[in-house]
């Protein structure tokens, strides 16, 4: 106890948003942008080889900050933050659950340059959650270009085409898959994961993110 107080005291808590230091009553958000940070309600389907997807809120103004500090800057712990509410928008969407958690996986490659993969950190605090163990069913075999870097759907699509294989075929098959990815925009990514599980036996795949492109809503 006197421990956190003193950490508390040296580094005091931020809105994982916004930065601003949390008051004693606000817990991993401040109050503004618990109540005014634009929500992406509800699940959807409009991406090939997915069933559904589903996201905490819109890429935009704070959120694309924040997961830009996440991915890029060594904000690991975000994770558990991004776990906690993301496990509660798919408690609400699908009470029914999954047969397996899994993740979409970067390249060993950037992996090593990075330092960790922030996708693989999301879905182990998503799986605290749900009492779920996350598992490994991807492996991503080509270090192809970012897709930040590539305009249009058609393009995103070729870069990712191939880049993933599955790692055990009988792991999936007849399986309700929950994949679970940083963002999701042209869901160029997310649909090629599903495809390989798909391929390979999955009987659904659905998509949960921290946010999405608000244009695919």
């Amino acid at each position: 106890m006197i421990a956190d107080a003193i950490l508390n005291l040296l580094f005091p808590p931020k809105c994982i948003l916004c930065g601003r230091i949390l008051e004693k009553q606000e817990t991993d958000l401040c109050r503004s942008c618990r109540t005014d940070s634009p929500q992406c309600l509800g699940k959807h389907k409009n991406f090939s080889f997915l069933d559904s997807w589903a996201a905490i809120w819109y890429y935009e103004k704070n959120i694309r900050e924040s997961l830009l500090r996440f991915k890029f800057r060594r904000a690991r712990h975000y994770a558990p933050v991004y776990g906690r509410m993301l496990a509660m928008r798919l408690l609400q969407l699908y009470p029914e659950g999954f047969d397996i958690l899994t993740w979409v996986p970067i390249s060993d490659v950037r992996r090593l340059k990075r330092g960790y993969d922030q996708v693989e950190l999301l879905a182990m605090a998503v799986g605290r959650e749900l009492g779920m163990t996350p598992v490994s069913t991807l492996k991503k075999i080509r270090n192809n270009h970012p897709q930040s870097g590539i305009e249009g759907q058609a393009q995103r699509r070729a870069n990712v085409l191939g880049a993933y294989r599955i790692a055990n075929p009988q792991q999936v098959q007849g399986k309700r898959i929950l994949l679970l990815d940083d963002i999701i925009t042209t869901g160029a990514t997310a649909g090629e994961c599903a495809r390989v599980l798909l391929t390979a036996g999955a009987k659904e795949v659905h998509c949960g993110v921290v946010a999405a492109a608000r244009q695919h809503d």
